[in-house]
């Protein structure tokens, strides 16, 4: 299958199908005589796994080991729950920071609960303090 054909097949555009190639995550594939490059089932579900780690938020590092880790079978699959965990904890760390970043806006929205001019917006008063170092709501 040609690259145009994969990439609908996988719904990864076909300049990341090439960055991956070039980064060696995917196998470059046999060129047929007009020159395209010929896909196959290998491709595919390797760019499908690929996919859904990213879709995981895991970086091409990660993907990278588990990719490794699959072609050894015997291999002690403790390593794939340590990296699993460390997505988890980054994960949770994000989740974190998130909730406290909804809080602040939640508090600097509050700072604004009616229709005034800018000049009198309580928002913008808010930022411009955090601006000059002074805490935000």
């Amino acid at each position: 299958m040609k690259i145009s054909e994969i990439a609908d097949a996988t719904g990864i555009d076909v300049d990341t199908i090439r960055f991956y190639e070039r980064k060696g995550l995917i196998a470059t594939p046999p060129r047929l005589a007009n020159g395209y490059r010929a896909y196959g089932q290998s491709h595919l579900e390797r760019l499908a796994f690929i996919r859904h780690c990213r879709a995981l938020d895991m970086s091409l590092a990660d993907i990278r080991q588990l990719l490794d880790f699959m072609v050894l079978p015997k291999r002690d699959c403790d390593d794939v729950n340590q990296l699993v965990d460390g997505q988890l904890a980054r994960v949770k760390a994000r989740l974190k920071s998130l909730r406290a970043l909804e809080k602040q806006l939640t508090l600097l929205r509050a700072r604004c609960d009616a229709r005034h001019s800018t000049k009198e917006c309580g928002i913008l008063h808010e930022l411009v303090a955090a601006a000059h170092g002074e805490a935000c709501a």
